[in-house]
């Protein structure tokens, strides 16, 4: 428990009137970071903790996903950081090869150069004079929004030392014949001049043309087939037909050849079974260079791949009319010639249909065969999914685990190679006699030799992010403390991309002696995986459900929020939506909401500290009230939940539990108690003692979530240092009390009766009326008396009282009735209607109740205890009714008066 010195009522507290967050955030965070609280001791005799951040690219900024992200990596090292590990939560940014080198292409192209103009070396570097001027715009609003993490251990994927774990790892892999070169098919940017990968492929639904063409003869007597494309330009690449071998139509066609229409050459027809008889005409006609299930079918059956398009996206090299052209140009000219040949035998306009476009440069993606490197993943993707299945790794939610399986275990071989020069350049070597060789990072290449151009693709260098960043292939005191790391915190949409990636190679090193060392007497943990524990959130949708996209123009940028709502409301408006696996929709109304939150707990810890209220030790069990014990006792149950929830990753039962508590609980009921109990001088200072043990505890149950309203309170609070640094509250070990929550729960059900009463009459909040309680002894509750009068206005009866209205509340086991004087207030009307209302009720219950004692299944299958407690119910129900028609017959007497 923390201790510090006890408040006195009325001190001057030293806060704000209210909560401004745009007054202390940047002061408070800059103060945290400079006293040192999140740069991580490797040397520490704390078990470790570690999370490494998802690099964003250097390009970025901040965006509602990231927002999430930040957010919930930051919770789970605030949390263990007060629960005593040592956290190390190791930020850096992510080289973004295409999306940098574009950036400067651009730049370069308004002043009327190319990269060309400057040459490789002198364009890289001003990528990164770019790159130093204007590169991680995003590091400055992660400080924005509170991210704890090390800045004394940034990292950049093309540092000196993640470039040497790089040359190192390409090194091994290829030695090990993992990595090897081969003409394949990519995904091909014309705009961009370079082979992407699949997460930089976009699919979107277009309007095309289904064109129906024929080759063969013309005659429907002689040889021919029909097929159907919605890429006509690519049959100048075609180099069979294909058709199912069990197709009747065209058994005695398949080995014939027939007559290219535009190119003259033969072309064979195939038998294959990947061919769908019953879709279309049931014959396609094969491209292999430009199709990937085309570049299949051609390996199996041997055919030639003519490429027929050039980087550029221009028809090259089929010696026909439109070499030269676009292959856009080259769809309207090649089914035009067609057409005036008669082979168009009908064209379905517009057609939609899926089409990939590269995510940086938009325009479409052309399928090409090109020489490129590869690694093969056989091996390594097997590995990555035995670490699951064996729990060396654990996916949460489980529900995401098929997923994981369906793509380790069916996973192609992986282009690593980009046409760029901003990048890892590939450490392949080729010698003046056309010799081949991987030179590693303390290895010197001969002179004469020259160097692959082409750079690896930025997924290699980051699927290297776990240990590269703490400094192997060197044996370090980072990757001794804190690695496999902890957990991978990370959306479910990149699980297949990024993570299978860095599960790869983690498996793949796993055994390397630097990063399978420990302290001496350490257990040997096996270090195998890359991290622990994967916890995959959703996506940020808009408070409809839709994704946010620019198209649409429902983004949210989360620095607006920050600005009108306090970067606490954009964190707690994210947790509080957080599920493991599961789309989370925010709109401006949950900013809001959170804010009225941090309000809400500032208002009520300031008026706590206006009466004194500090944390110290508790009064003996037996001399708090049942107020005190409740709250105390439902602190400790939220605890166990708050704790619960963080343990799986379930961010937003451990919000809702902990708003629940603050709003509902503290707020809404003990802190009313307590306005009665400091007004006696016997309970003030035991009352002041659980509310500020309530609320320092409640600040730091929050502070993972919403760090700097809970730091500005909890300091003043308290008295301490830095709520950062404080320690996690641990059980209390006390037993609960029942009969004490059981007694404030019948009060809170009183009090809100004639709550609801006085409302229904029209009674001013703060208007007393005189009233009389009858039934409190047997309802246990007369020890509540002052409270509940208080905190429902109600005044001691005087000489010849004459109750005008009266309430009756079902509590504890007994009826208590409160009979007010509410001469001249009451309206009879609305008490009539609100008396019918409850009526409804009761008869509804009386007969459900009913039908369920009458039913003789019912009755023989049921258990004693349940016919009992229906049988109750059914007893209570008549009571209400009687008891409610009694009151309604003298309201109608009195109306009738």
């Amino acid at each position: 428990m923390t201790s510090a010195a006890p408040h006195t009522p009325n001190d001057a507290v030293d806060l704000p009137k209210s909560w401004d967050p745009s007054a202390v955030e940047a002061d408070l965070y800059q103060g945290w970071v400079d006293a040192g609280y999140f740069t991580a001791d490797a040397s520490s005799d704390k078990p470790g903790y570690s999370i490494v951040l998802p690099p964003p690219n250097v390009t970025g900024s901040l965006h509602m996903g990231h927002a999430l992200d930040h957010t919930l990596m930051d919770a789970l090292c605030r949390r263990k950081r007060m629960q005593g590990f040592e956290v190390l939560w190791l930020p850096g940014m992510d080289h973004a090869g295409i999306a940098t080198q574009t950036i400067v292409e651009k730049q370069l192209a308004a002043a009327g150069k190319s990269k060309e103009d400057l040459g490789r070396e002198a364009f890289v570097e001003k990528v990164w004079e770019w790159k130093r001027e204007s590169g991680g715009q995003i590091q400055g609003q992660m400080r924005r929004i509170g991210d704890g993490v090390d800045w004394s251990r940034d990292r950049f994927t093309m540092d000196d030392g993640l470039s040497r774990a790089v040359q190192t790892i390409f090194k091994r892999l290829y030695d090990d014949g993992l990595i090897y070169r081969a003409e394949r098919l990519v995904n091909w940017s014309p705009v961009l001049q370079t082979a992407i990968s699949d997460i930089e492929v976009k699919f979107e639904e277009v309007e095309g043309e289904l064109v129906s063409l024929r080759y063969g003869s013309l005659s429907d007597d002689e040889p021919h087939v029909i097929v159907a494309t919605t890429r006509v330009e690519t049959m100048l690449g075609d180099t069979a037909v294909a058709v199912h071998p069990e197709d009747e139509r065209y058994r005695n066609l398949v080995g014939t050849t027939l007559e290219h229409p535009l190119t003259g050459r033969r072309i064979p027809i195939i038998a294959d079974e990947y061919v769908d008889p019953e879709f279309g005409t049931g014959a396609v006609k094969i491209t292999p260079a430009h199709d990937p299930n085309d570049f299949e079918m051609g390996v199996r059956h041997e055919l030639p791949m003519p490429t027929i398009m050039d980087k550029s996206g221009k028809i090259a090299d089929t010696g026909t009319e439109f070499d030269g052209l676009d292959r856009f140009e080259a769809r309207v000219k090649v089914r035009e010639a067609l057409a005036e040949q008669g082979r168009v035998v009908a064209e379905k306009r517009p057609y939609l249909h899926s089409v990939g476009h590269s995510e940086r440069s938009g325009e479409t993606i052309e399928p090409r065969l090109s020489m490129q490197w590869w690694v093969k993943v056989d091996e390594l993707a097997k590995a990555a999914g035995d670490a699951v299945r064996t729990g060396d790794t654990v996916i949460h939610p489980a529900s995401q685990e098929p997923r994981w399986f369906a793509w380790v275990d069916n996973m192609h071989d992986w282009t690593i190679s980009r046409q760029l020069w901003w990048g890892h350049r590939i450490p392949i070597w080729y010698g003046p006699a056309g010799e081949v060789e991987c030179f590693g990072p303390d290895e010197t290449p001969p002179a004469g030799w020259e160097q692959d151009p082409d750079v690896l693709d930025t997924w290699f260098s980051s699927g290297l992010w776990p240990f590269s960043t703490m400094g192997w292939p060197d044996a370090t005191a980072e990757l001794e403390k804190f690695y496999p790391t902890s957990v991978l915190v990370t959306g479910y949409d990149i699980l297949f991309f990024w993570v299978a990636r860095m599960m790869m190679f983690g498996t793949y090193v796993g055994q390397d002696e630097a990063v399978t060392a420990r302290p001496e007497g350490a257990p040997d943990e096996g270090a195998t995986v890359p991290f622990r524990d994967v916890f995959l959130h959703g996506l940020v949708r808009d408070q409809y459900g839709k994704k946010m996209s620019k198209s649409r123009g429902n983004g949210i940028d989360p620095l607006d929020w920050v600005d009108r709502f306090g970067a606490d409301a954009l964190r707690f408006t994210l947790a509080r939506g957080a599920n493991p696996g599961a789309d989370l929709s925010v709109g401006e109304d949950h900013a809001q909401s959170s804010r009225n939150f941090a309000n809400k707990l500032f208002n009520a810890t300031k008026f706590a500290l206006m009466n004194g209220a500090a944390p110290g030790d508790l009064a003996p069990r037996e001399s708090l009230t049942d107020a005190d014990r409740w709250i105390l006792d439902r602190l400790e149950q939220v605890r166990g939940e708050v704790d619960g929830a963080f343990d799986r990753y379930e961010f937003s039962k451990a919000c809702e539990a902990l708003y629940h508590f603050a709003w509902d609980e503290v707020c809404d009921w003990y802190l009313e108690i307590a306005k009665v109990q400091f007004s006696g001088e016997a309970r003030a200072e035991t009352t002041r003692v659980v509310l500020g043990n309530v609320l320092d505890a409640l600040l730091r149950l929050l502070h993972p979530v919403i760090p700097f309203v809970t730091e500005t309170l909890w300091k003043v609070l308290t008295g301490g240092e830095s709520v950062v640094i404080a320690s996690w509250p641990q059980p209390s070990g006390v037993e609960a009390d029942p009969v004490a929550a059981q007694r404030i729960q019948d009060v809170q059900r009183l009090v809100t009766e004639v709550r609801r009463f006085r409302s229904d009459q029209g009674l001013k909040p703060s208007q007393k009326v005189p009233a009389r309680l009858v039934g409190v002894d047997d309802a246990d509750l007369s020890a509540q008396l002052p409270v509940i009068a208080s905190l429902v206005r109600l005044t001691e009866p005087g000489e010849g009282f004459t109750p005008s209205a009266a309430v009756e509340v079902r509590v504890g086991g007994a009826t208590v009735t409160v009979e007010l004087d509410t001469s001249g207030t009451v309206d009879v009307g609305a008490e009539i209607a609100r008396l019918k209302k409850d009526l409804a009720v009761a008869e509804k219950e009386l007969a459900t109740t009913s039908g369920k004692l009458g039913n003789e299944a019912f009755l023989a299958k049921a258990p004693d205890a349940v016919v009992d407690k229906i049988r109750t119910r059914q007893q209570v129900a008549r009571e209400e009714i009687e008891r409610i028609g009694a009151r309604l017959g003298e309201l109608a007497e009195t109306k009738a008066r």
